[in-house]
């Protein structure tokens, strides 16, 4: 259990470390749903939707940093969040409510910047 992929046929897969140390509940419980489809919306610098998973708080948080991938606890969501969004103040996302952060993008996150919306999986990676 190191890493996610998320994929989609345009950008072909992207690695994200799983952050096991800082939320090793909200890891487990992600990839043991794995594989799952997401349909993300976008919402500034961030995708967001929903998955079919529930998790509790775990070293939530709001402020978050580019590359980021977290567990929206509102919306039972799937967030990847890549710069700003509108509740930025500055140059950093800030998600709407708390996530979880449990992952983090390998290379550079602003390859999701060309979507307006995102249809894909998350799979299991090495």
């Amino acid at each position: 259990m190191d890493y996610i992929i998320i994929e989609n046929e345009k950008i072909g897969q992207v690695k994200a470390k799983l952050l096991t140390d800082r939320n090793p509940k909200t890891c487990e419980a992600i990839w043991n749903a794995l594989p799952f489809e997401v349909n993300l919306a976008r919402w500034g610098e961030e995708l967001y939707g929903e998955i079919p998973i529930s998790i509790g708080q775990e070293n939530s948080q709001v402020e978050c940093e580019v590359g980021d991938v977290g567990y929206w606890l509102s919306g039972s969501g799937f967030c990847i969040f890549f710069g700003p969004t509108p509740a930025s103040k500055g140059d950093k996302p800030v998600a709407a409510s708390p996530v979880n952060i449990f992952a983090k993008i390998e290379g550079d996150p602003k390859i999701f910047n060309q979507f307006s919306s995102f249809s894909g999986n998350v799979i299991k990676g090495d």
